[in-house]
């Protein structure tokens, strides 16, 4: 029996939802909330689903966004397509569907970066043999999603998780109980001070951070579906670091964290991520991702120590297939690969000169 293809509304959200959260390769960036949170960042969602007997066996939220400077769209399935990838008839399928959206709508390629491991080299050349292109950058964490993870098996109990950390990780979490950091669920009204500490961090680290209005949507987009919560550490009354962690079905993702610089010596970092696990333990979790590291593992990288803190938790290094693109209009597809480089090496001047002439104001 053919698959039967079918572009969706919010009146199929909870089933499409639903799917996300039973599949082995459902994904948070992959549900209905989370296409509503990037459509209030220039991108335009679209959720498409292939039916068998009535049943979802596959599915895909398509993000469409236009370039700058030439102003065509792309699309972009953030950790998706969600399919069972053994299934080649299925993907065929399903691929057919985006490419006559892609036409209607004019876009030059679809970006895919699936939950799938570099190892799977059946997947890579069935990408390679339907004209997908690998689309590395080799820069940061190598793309616009971590290309390298930790992942940690959460399903033993929590005594053999301790016993499987590295000593000193262990011994630091013990350290941050003893010296009497608490951590908690925060509310809505604490996003602030979440987001002072997060500006804090960046500052300190020198990276950027998204605007206090990306949270705060995030927070009512992910939140009331039980897709997200907010940690927070307290040390002498001060709230001195807190997470963000995302969840769906079985699996349980660190996205964002935030340290204050004061009391680092109490260890609320540490506390605070095996509290996150003991949470996605209770939530039915067996997969915790620590999320982004470092691809180049020397220790002069600048990375390193972000590396060294996640491994201690006992995770296993992981690469994934990383980022292909489906290429629609070949000619604007190389025109904007030789500009790209160029348009971001000048936001990031701007940006950069934006926080300097910031910061020499503080200093005033």
């Amino acid at each position: 029996m053919p698959y039967t293809a079918r572009w969706i509304d919010a009146t199929e959200k909870d089933r499409f939802d639903e799917f996300m959260a039973r599949h082995p390769k459902g994904h948070v960036l992959q549900t209905w909330e989370w296409g509503e949170l990037k459509s209030r960042t220039s991108w335009h969602p679209w959720r498409l689903i292939m039916e068998e007997n009535g049943e979802i066996v596959a599915a895909v939220s398509i993000l469409e966004r236009k370039l700058p400077v030439v102003g065509i769209p792309i699309f972009y399935a953030s950790r998706g397509p969600v399919l069972s990838w053994q299934d080649e008839k299925l993907f065929d399928a399903l691929l057919a569907e985006v490419k006559k959206l892609a036409k209607k709508r004019g876009a030059i390629f679809l970006k895919v970066d699936p939950d799938i491991p570099s190892s799977d080299k059946q997947l890579e050349n069935y990408l390679r043999s339907h004209g997908f292109k690998s689309a590395e950058t080799g820069k940061g964490f190598e793309g616009v999603q971590p290309k390298y993870v930790f992942r940690l098996d959460i399903s033993p109990d929590e005594e053999t998780l301790l016993k499987q950390m590295h000593q000193k990780t262990r011994y630091n979490v013990r350290l941050a109980q003893k010296k009497g950091v608490t951590i908690r669920i925060g509310t809505k009204a604490e996003l602030p001070e979440f987001y002072r500490v997060l500006k804090e961090t960046t500052e300190r680290d020198h990276f950027l951070v998204r605007s206090y209005s990306y949270f705060e949507d995030m927070y009512d987009l992910l939140y009331p579906a039980g897709l997200a919560e907010l940690f927070l550490a307290e040390y002498e009354g001060e709230i001195v670091s807190g997470t963000l962690a995302l969840v769906i079905g079985g699996k349980a993702w660190y996205l964002y964290g935030a340290s204050s610089n004061e009391h680092r010596n109490v260890m609320p970092n540490y506390l605070i991520q095996w509290e996150m696990i003991r949470w996605a333990k209770s939530k039915g979790c067996t997969l915790y991702d620590f999320r982004g590291v470092p691809g180049n593992l020397t220790e002069d990288n600048p990375l390193y120590g972000l590396y060294r803190f996640k491994k201690g938790f006992n995770g296993d290094y992981t690469e994934f297939i990383g980022e292909w693109d489906l290429v629609y209009r070949p000619f604007i597809y190389t025109l904007w690969n030789r500009l790209e480089p160029v348009y971001s090496d000048v936001v990031k001047g701007i940006v950069g000169k934006i926080r300097h002439i910031g910061k020499n104001k503080g200093n005033q």
